[in-house]
């Protein structure tokens, strides 16, 4: 999977950067998926994700991680039609990680950065592929399977 890293922080090492992709490496092909899927990651800080928290959720927080998921249709939109005997890589989306607010987690709920922080890719790289929370039972599904990719990569609490 090709991965675009963004690091608006200039905080992130590359270190870093490996690991999360890495994760979200192990998550794709955990997912079945084609080898010439795209995708972004974004790190910013509380500010840089409150204004699209604001913008695009209505929420004017900061909050941990934002998806945008390019396969999603919003209301009114018209679907994108591929050609099939010139297919594209399938391009999921962007993410993005609030990477102070995940320093903030990891200290609240006990654990490492790196887990944070690999925990935030894996959820929202589960967004970008359909999976939600909005339901009891599409709850269980996605954090079932989030736990399942997070334990089998060996990021645990």
């Amino acid at each position: 999977m090709d991965i675009t890293f963004i690091d608006e922080t200039e905080q992130v090492s590359e270190e870093k950067i490996q690991e999360i992709d890495g994760v979200l490496q192990f998550a794709a092909d955990y997912l079945e998926l084609p080898k010439d899927t795209e995708m972004s990651v974004t790190f910013m800080d509380n500010a840089a994700i409150q204004v699209i928290n604001r913008d695009y959720r209505g929420k004017d927080a900061p909050t941990d991680v934002i998806s945008f998921a390019l396969e999603e249709e919003g209301e009114n939109e018209v679907p994108i039609i591929m050609d099939e005997e010139d297919p594209m890589p399938r391009n999921l989306g962007d993410i993005m990680i609030s990477t102070e607010r995940a320093r903030e987690q990891a200290e609240e709920y006990g654990h490492s950065f790196d887990r944070e922080l690999g925990f935030l890719a894996v959820h929202g790289f589960l967004h970008i592929n359909g999976y939600d929370h909005m339901t009891p039972d599409d709850e269980k599904e996605m954090f079932g399977l989030q736990k399942e990719i997070l334990d089998a990569y060996g990021l645990k609490r």
